[in-house]
């Protein structure tokens, strides 16, 4: 906990999405990596150095944003299967699994707010639904307090609207901001050997499947350390808890719940209950049997809630 000093390398809740801002903090860093090229999709004209879309179906409009130091491929299966009935649209965040950063240490996620937005307007989008998985889950729940005419309805994926809520319920931006520059700090200073192992060591921890661990490291490697520094300090000093209970865009959150190894599920519910405590109609969903990556470690249920979600 942030108030009681509680030592950076515990692994107590290795199972939430901002224990990598405490693994990076203790120089094991973590999140997600970078993938093999998928085959070519339709790629809109919409210009940006803060993001990339692909676009893939027709029908309704569905963003799909990836989490900390991800690529878009960590919603692959999610995209292919849902194009057959939806326009599905990839995002891809600069700095992170090899995509360009041109802005050194400089802010990271109102900028990509800021980008989204305008990319709905530009392309004409009629309210899309959004999701967002860990930090893009944080990232579509901004978009919609900010822009609420612009969605229409968004999924949190294992993301909480204050990540380091973590620490505990004392926790506050400022409480949490000499963790944050230490969680920056670690991803720009460790060395590579030592950066890696990290990675690998931790990603056990944010999912039971072998095959998205190994992603994550490969994902993370080829990111841009100072926009993950960047974007690892903004998460864990973003709290978006006073402007919940004013939103009026429907919010679903799905989170993970592991017997074996991750969240205990009493403390999960404990967890994801306080923080959306505020928010009017949240649809609170805990997924048994996974860890912080939902869509690889239990790819049939999560079909089944987006499925739920895109016809809400």
């Amino acid at each position: 906990m942030f108030s009681r000093a509680l030592p950076a390398c515990r692994r107590p809740r290795a199972w939430f999405a901002v224990v990598i801002g405490v693994f990076v903090a203790c120089f094991v860093a973590n999140d997600q990596a970078r993938a093999a090229p998928a085959a070519a999709v339709q790629s809109t004209p919409f210009v940006s150095d803060r993001l990339s879309v692909e676009v893939a179906g027709q029908g309704p409009d569905v963003i799909l944003i990836p989490g900390f130091g991800s690529s878009r491929e960590v919603w692959r299966a999610e995209a292919e299967r849902l194009k057959a009935t939806h326009r599905v649209h990839l995002v891809q965040l600069a700095g992170f699994a090899g995509e360009p950063w041109t802005h050194g240490d400089g802010p990271f996620i109102q900028p990509v707010i800021d980008d989204l937005a305008r990319y709905i307007r530009e392309q004409g989008l009629d309210r899309p639904a959004v999701a967002g998985h860990s930090m893009g889950g944080l990232s579509a729940l901004m978009l919609a307090q900010q822009q609420p005419s612009l969605v229409s309805k968004v999924m949190t994926v294992d993301s909480l609207p204050f990540f380091s809520a973590l620490f505990g319920p004392q926790a506050t931006v400022e409480t949490a901001r000499p963790f944050a520059e230490r969680a920056a700090a670690g991803i720009l200073n460790t060395p590579d050997d030592a950066f890696r192992n990290g990675q690998t060591a931790s990603a056990a921890g944010l999912a039971r499947d072998p095959v998205i661990r190994g992603k994550m490291v490969e994902w993370t490697l080829a990111g841009d350390r100072r926009a993950m520094a960047a974007a690892i300090r903004e998460v864990m000093t973003t709290d978006l808890r006073p402007g919940l209970a004013g939103m009026t865009v429907p919010v679903w959150a799905p989170y993970a719940s592991d017997a074996d190894g991750g969240a205990p599920a009493a403390m999960s519910d404990a967890m994801w209950t306080r923080e959306y405590a505020t928010l009017p109609g949240v649809r609170l969903i805990r997924v048994d049997g996974s860890r912080h990556f939902i869509m690889q470690d239990q790819p049939a249920r999560f079909a089944e809630l987006m499925d739920q979600f895109l016809a809400d």
